[in-house]
């Protein structure tokens, strides 16, 4: 699982630190970083993906670009960026500092400077011992490949060899032939990477038949065929789960959800409802039929339910379509299926209601994305490291405080300070 994420000079942010934590809420105001915060997960997920680093932030043909594309993936005036993710390693006492810098030039995107650390927790107080498992050397930067030496130490820089500076090192590191601490680390932090699902349900693309899948696509397209692509005995269980979840949402009772095989070659598949109201005749409605509301929130549990154990999923406007009264509900699925698939989320929102559905309790968990008054690089900052919350939360709740503006008026007198 993830500890932190460290940004520098990555689009709006100068340097910042985000701290990942089973349920990390980011808010602040339009234009604040939030998306140039998730679209570094999405980057981080592409080239260790064996994406090539230009492609990942460009696109290609199967893939769409980053927003602003190379022109605006460094902070302006700047042509490097760099990030660093911290990994729990496989031994509680074990974690690993994997970061990536990338030189920026004109049609070009390629490694600057790469590692992989592995640090050791000693004795209580002291700081944890480090091993380079790889580092890259910047020798001669007009050579084809990046000279990267394997468990470096102090007695000398260890096994050399040129590598290609258009993928990351991770990525190429796990066909290599070398020691198996480093390919064991190589490949722990390369599945934590790998599985970031960076998630934009739209119900739109959610109402039409889907062939039966695997995976969920990035829009949750393919819901159904994911769905009923499930094994027999686990996909009652997950019909289940959805169905007792569903049931919070809307006035009128919902009896079962739940997908079936459609057409001639029952290759495809269809997500169905019954619905109705205490009394009456229940009926049966197809995902055609239901609102774009029921439909996201029907694909995020679907997300926490299918995704790996020990994924990430990251939500941008996690709300979005969802009746304020029904927020809380949100709230304790998330926290709920993320915690019994031991599934980290990271999630956006603008919603004054989503924060009042927090509570207090959550407030350690929530980060307040902002940008400097002088600089306007973007920053991040706890909600509870804001100095004046105390008195802020005496005179009102969270969601009033942000509609207020009082959250972001006291990080400006901070600044100011």
């Amino acid at each position: 699982m993830f500890r932190e994420l460290k940004l520098k000079n990555w689009k709006s942010f100068e340097d910042a630190t985000l701290y990942i934590d089973p349920l990390t809420i980011l808010i602040g105001t339009n234009a604040s970083g939030k998306s140039n915060l998730l679209d570094a997960l999405l980057f981080l997920n592409r080239v260790c993906s064996g994406v090539g680093i230009f492609q990942a932030i460009n696109g290609d043909v199967n893939l769409p670009p980053l927003r602003g594309g190379a022109e605006w993936v460094c902070r302006k005036s700047k042509s490097q960026f760099s990030l660093e993710i911290i990994v729990d390693g496989a031994k509680s006492s074990h974690e690993y500092r994997y970061s990536l810098t990338v030189q920026v030039n004109g049609t070009k995107a390629e490694v600057f400077k790469e590692e992989l650390i592995l640090m050791i927790q000693g004795p209580r107080k002291k700081q944890p011992s480090e091993k380079a498992l790889f580092t890259t050397k910047q020798e001669d930067a007009t050579t084809p490949g990046i000279p990267t030496y394997f468990l470096t130490g102090t007695q000398g820089r260890g096994k050399r060899i040129d590598l290609n500076r258009s993928y990351t090192i991770l990525s190429q590191a796990e066909t290599l032939n070398l020691r198996k601490e480093i390919i064991d680390g190589a490949k722990l932090v390369l599945s934590q990477l790998k599985n970031i699902f960076v998630f934009d349900p739209i119900p739109s693309h959610m109402r039409d038949y889907s062939v039966f899948s695997e995976e969920l696509q990035a829009d949750g397209a393919n819901i159904s065929g994911v769905l009923a692509g499930i094994e027999d005995r686990q996909k009652k269980k997950t019909e289940t789960i959805l169905t007792d979840w569903l049931k919070k949402l809307p006035e009128k009772d919902i009896n079962r959800v739940w997908t079936e095989p459609v057409g001639k070659f029952k290759t495809d598949a269809m997500l169905y409802c019954k619905e109705g109201w205490e009394g009456a005749t229940s009926h049966e409605i197809d995902a055609r039929g239901m609102s774009d509301g029921t439909l996201r929130y029907l694909a995020i549990a679907t997300a926490l339910l299918t995704r790996k154990t020990g994924s990430l999923l990251v939500i941008e406007e996690v709300d979005n379509g969802l009746h304020p009264s029904r927020t809380h509900f949100l709230i304790d699925m998330l926290k709920t299926l993320g915690k019994e698939r031991s599934i980290d989320v990271i999630v956006t929102t603008h919603n004054p209601a989503m924060l009042d559905a927090a509570g207090t309790r959550m407030v350690p968990f929530i980060t307040v994305v902002h940008r400097d008054d002088q600089t306007g690089v973007s920053q991040l900052t706890l909600l509870e490291d804001i100095q004046q919350l105390p008195k802020l939360i005496a005179g009102g709740s969270l969601g009033r405080l942000a509609t207020e503006g009082r959250i972001s008026a006291a990080l400006k007198q901070g600044e100011d300070r």
